[in-house]
């Protein structure tokens, strides 16, 4: 059956979270950009009980990617060009990883480090705490690991900031973070 985009765009879709992320990042200022930058960062996964058993033989895998949503950010209709963390030139949301999407949904590729009933032990996490989990899937290297020839706009810039700051930030927090950075005053994140 081929469905319209007009038909398409009507469809409204019911996510249930099956679980919650921990982690030790609070607000989206200092969280790492990315698993790879979070070298290390422990957190824990708490799946709800029914789908406990769907947790069966996942501790075989080093990684899992770990689908989500970003419960901080907003989205704004209008806001389909942004200025990534790592850029200062505006870009389609589209070509970044900015979490203010029209679907507020993450990604993140963690390592696993053990399945303890209803309880994942994850590091190189990259995640708000209290993030609603969608789903789990494993990380498969001969699926999801390719050479690539090119990285669109990314391939000219240096990776080299590592966390990112408030311009995603849906809290009134936000407002204060980008205060006292634009005073020169410095902040206390709670970890």
């Amino acid at each position: 059956m081929i469905v319209s985009l007009a038909k398409a765009a009507e469809h409204v879709l019911r996510l249930k979270p099956i679980g919650v992320i921990h982690s030790p990042f609070l607000v989206a200022s200092g969280t790492p950009i990315q698993p790879r930058a979070a070298r290390g960062a422990a957190g824990a996964v708490t799946i709800l009980p029914a789908f406990v058993p769907g947790l069966k033989d996942l501790d075989g895998f080093d990684r899992i990617w770990l689908i989500y949503w970003f419960h901080h950010a907003h989205y704004d209709p209008s806001r389909l060009i942004v200025i990534p963390f790592l850029d200062d030139l505006p870009r389609g949301v589209f070509a970044t990883r900015a979490p203010t999407r029209p679907n507020v949904i993450g990604l993140s590729a963690v390592r696993l480090v053990s399945v303890r009933g209803n309880e994942l032990h994850i590091r190189n996490v990259d995640i708000l705490d209290g993030t609603p989990l969608l789903d789990i899937k494993p990380y498969v290297p001969q699926f999801d690991s390719f050479a690539v020839a090119r990285c669109g706009w990314l391939q000219r810039r240096k990776l080299g900031r590592k966390t990112a700051d408030w311009s995603f930030e849906l809290h009134e927090s936000a407002g204060r973070h980008k205060a006292r950075r634009e005073s020169g005053r410095s902040f206390n994140r709670r970890r």
